[in-house]
């Protein structure tokens, strides 16, 4: 394996379902390693151009939410060992800040986004595809206590977004890129089974990597 290629993992799942505590226990294991984590989230588009009503109807679990052509810009960029400027997206203003942070290319790159899976230009810049599954009762939960508990939503705004533009964007775009993915990691942040076999895959991809 080429040191001037970096591994990209892909991880994807529905809002809810675990996601982001794989990564970030992937992640964790390997502080102070050559590894970096990007949120698909960063990446939503810029909408300083639409007036804040406009901005208030964005879906952001639909594909066209994302700025996708900019993620694989970076990515790429990522792959050839050169830094870039990850945008920051302001949910107070529903469009981009003005503040960029600076991401250092590393040899692990972990991709983490409920549509990461979809596009397919993405889908094949990664090495190793993840998807973690969990059963719509759990995922509604988890969502219903983070939005209320951190972002100081209502139940019924939390059910309502649920029902109406969560749960059909999950069945018809996040749910079927299920068929991409090389890994299903049932139940998230706990298969700890599953998280340990990808920390020893990784761990093998470095330590290849630092005799090269």
């Amino acid at each position: 394996m080429s040191r001037n290629k970096p591994i990209v993992i892909g991880v994807a799942g529905g809002s809810g379902s675990g996601k982001t505590s794989v990564t970030k226990a992937i992640y964790e294991h390997f502080t102070g390693h050559s590894i970096l984590m990007i949120e698909q989230d960063y990446y939503y588009k810029d909408q300083s151009e639409l007036p804040f009503e406009e901005r208030l109807k964005t879906n952001y679990d639909h594909p066209l939410a994302f700025d996708n052509d900019l993620l694989i810009e970076h990515l790429k960029s990522l792959l050839n060992y050169e830094a870039v400027e990850k945008p920051v997206y302001d949910y107070t203003i529903h469009t981009r800040s003005d503040e960029t942070i600076t991401v250092e290319p590393k040899d692990v790159i972990i991709i983490e986004g409920i549509l990461v899976l979809e596009d397919e230009r993405l889908r094949n810049l990664m090495d190793i595809k993840l998807y973690v599954d969990t059963d719509a009762d759990l995922r509604i939960i988890r969502r219903m206590l983070r939005d209320i508990k951190e972002r100081g939503r209502t139940m019924d705004s939390v059910i309502d977004q649920y029902i109406n533009v969560v749960r059909p964007m999950h069945n018809q775009f996040i749910e079927p890129t299920k068929r991409y993915a090389d890994i299903i990691i049932p139940e998230g942040g706990h298969n700890h089974v599953a998280i340990d076999l990808m920390v020893t895959k990784i761990q093998t991809i470095l330590e290849l990597k630092s005799f090269l």
